[in-house]
Order: C-alpha cells, then sequence, then structure tokens
C-alpha cells in the first residue's frame, strides 16, 4: 500500500459499481460492514420496473447502506422524472443515469450504452430529473460507443448534459461496441484509455469526474485520485471484498470499519438470521459472500459448504456456521 492517505473533497472519492444480479441490498449491507465511506449504487432497474412492478422490491434498501444511489435505465424524460421523485421518497442520496451498459436487451429499449449517440435526448432526460428531485442527478457512460471514439465525441456527449447543471460524470475508460460483443466482452476487450477521462477533468474542472474501469487495487485508486475526483471500483470489490476495509483509512483518512472478517460474518449470522425470518432464501444471500476469505486458509472450503448447501429449501444458518468452522479450524 502507498504510504500517504488521500484527502479527498467528493463523497464519491470512491464508489462501488452498479452490477446487474450482484450489488442488491444484501450485498450492500454485507460491503457496508466493512466501509462506512464507499459510496455505494444498485442494481440498474429500469422506468418501466419502477413504474408498473413490484416497486417495493425494487427500492427498498436497509438504512445501514448510505450513502447510496439508484441507478435507472431509460430514455423517456416523464418516466425518469417520476423515477427520480421516487429516489427522493424513498430517500436515496442520489439517482443515476445509465448511459453505459451495451447489451442487446437494453439497446433495445433505448437504454444504456446506446443512448450516448443522443446526447441531446440525456441532456433532456437529465433536466427533467433535475426538475422533480433535490437530490443529485449523475451519469455513468463510456467513452465512446462503436465509432464515436475520439475525444471529441466524448465531449459532444458531456457538454450538453453539463450545460443542463448536473456536475457528476462516472466515466468507464472504455468505449463500448453496440455489436458484436457481450457485456462481458465488453468490460474487457476495448482497452482502457484512462488519459481520456483525465483530459475530459483537465478541461472541464467544474465538473467532478469519477473514473471507472480496470481499478483492482486500493493503490491503483490512489494513484488515479490524482487526475480525476473520484474512482469506481466494480467487480473487484465483489470477488474480493476484503479490499473495502482500506477505504475509510486510504482514501478518506479516518478510522478503518473492521479488520477482521469473523466479525463481519458474525454481523452477517444476525443479518441472515432476521432475514430469513422474514421469508428470504438462504443462497440469495451467502452468494455474495464467498470471496470474504479469498486467499485465506479454509477459504476454498468456507465456498464449497456454502455453494453445495445454500440452495437446498431447509438451508439455514447453520450451514453458515459450519462454512465458517472450515476457518476456525485453521486459525
Amino acid at each position: 500500500m502507498l504510504d500517504q492517505t488521500h484527502s479527498p473533497t467528493s463523497p464519491r472519492a470512491f464508489t462501488v459499481a452498479p452490477m446487474m444480479e450482484w450489488s442488491d441490498r444484501h450485498c450492500r449491507y454485507f460491503w457496508r460492514l466493512m466501509s462506512k465511506r464507499a459510496f455505494l449504487y444498485t442494481e440498474m432497474v429500469t422506468c418501466g420496473a419502477l413504474i408498473h412492478g413490484d416497486r417495493e422490491r425494487f427500492l427498498n434498501y436497509n438504512s445501514e447502506e448510505h450513502p447510496l444511489a439508484l441507478q435507472v435505465g431509460g430514455s423517456n424524460p416523464q418516466e425518469l422524472a417520476a423515477c427520480a421523485k421516487m429516489a427522493e421518497s424513498w430517500g436515496y442520496d442520489e439517482i443515476n443515469l445509465n448511459c453505459g451498459c451495451p447489451s442487446d436487451r437494453v439497446q433495445n429499449g433505448m437504454i444504456g450504452a446506446c443512448l450516448m449517440g443522443h446526447p441531446q435526448l440525456v441532456a433532456d432526460c437529465i433536466k427533467a430529473m433535475q426538475d422533480a428531485t433535490s437530490i443529485p442527478v449523475t451519469v455513468k457512460h463510456r467513452i465512446g460507443i462503436d465509432d464515436m471514439d475520439d475525444y471529441q465525441g466524448l465531449t459532444d456527449f458531456v457538454e450538453p448534459i453539463a450545460a443542463t447543471g448536473c456536475l457528476t460524470f462516472i466515466v468507464h475508460a472504455r468505449k463500448a461496441w453496440l455489436k458484436g460483443l457481450s457485456p462481458k466482452e465488453n468490460r474487457e476487450v476495448p482497452p482502457l484509455n484512462y488519459e481520456r477521462v483525465h483530459l475530459l477533468k483537465r478541461e472541464h474542472p467544474q465538473l467532478e469526474i469519477i473514473l471507472n474501469g480496470g481499478l483492482s487495487t486500493i493503490d491503483e485508486c490512489i494513484e488515479q485520485l490524482a487526475y480525476v475526483d473520484g474512482v469506481m471500483v466494480g467487480r473487484e470489490a465483489y470477488h474480493n471484498p476484503w479490499l473495502l476495509t482500506d477505504v475509510d483509512s486510504a482514501i478518506y483518512g479516518e478510522a478503518p470499519q473492521t479488520q477482521d472478517r469473523l466479525m463481519i460474518m458474525a454481523n452477517m449470522l444476525q443479518y441472515i438470521e432476521k432475514q430469513l425470518s422474514e421469508g428470504m432464501r438462504l443462497h440469495h444471500i451467502t452468494r455474495h459472500l464467498l470471496g470474504l476469505f479469498y486467499g485465506q486458509p479454509g477459504g476454498k472450503q468456507f465456498r464449497r459448504v456454502i455453494s453445495e448447501g445454500a440452495h437446498k429449501a431447509n438451508a439455514g444458518v447453520e450451514l453458515v456456521d459450519l462454512a465458517l468452522d472450515q476457518i476456525r479450524s485453521r486459525m
């Protein structure tokens, strides 16, 4: 770890990315046990799901999760304004518009990265959301799409949105190919271009620029904070959540939340018991815990016990305790 700590001015100096089917409320509760300062984002929820679907299912969260942003997907200004009102009424700290997801499924609904080709529409959406709420409205996007792959294309997207008064742009430092690459390939194949994001910040110092893409260590995050206002970490935080225990001290200069994996699990056992009593299935929670003991003695055995048993109908907190015995016996 680098010796210096960073003294951030933004609450978004370290953020954890919205990740479909991963960053649900159980996962976010788990992450919060390791960092009180990391800014968390929900999975993307479409406007249609919020307006016509099970609103409580999509919007419920644990009070411990703050600071917390709701990420939405859509392209209709009136619908997005309605979602922004919901976000504020439910107590979210921010609402974020997804302009970065490249999947065919969301493109067909005019959602995600395809919106980078329609900057004025995005600006109209952001303005409608701003008019509907007092919480911050932010945007997450790529550095480009398809053949729109130069700095001018990036600024042509950002500047009309910034003209609405939107200040925060979370920039995944890869372009997206809307055809020919899967969402997974779009996270790995297009090369990272951090310099383009750095240039965006240098030329637009009034904007808050958060860099996303390829970051896997706290040291790498600290290095990027010399050029941008914040960083966003995604899959590394999911697969190796222990890195979050360094966020409060290394990024924010505060006391760490905890440095004991078993203490984290003791808290999670209480959480699991409560959730099971309310009808939740065990595997919906424990699937997020598998990386906690990554690289630790007994870690493989811990993951095996949970993976083999948590999906069973009668699985309870005793299974998690049995999995933890694989760790305790090697201490």
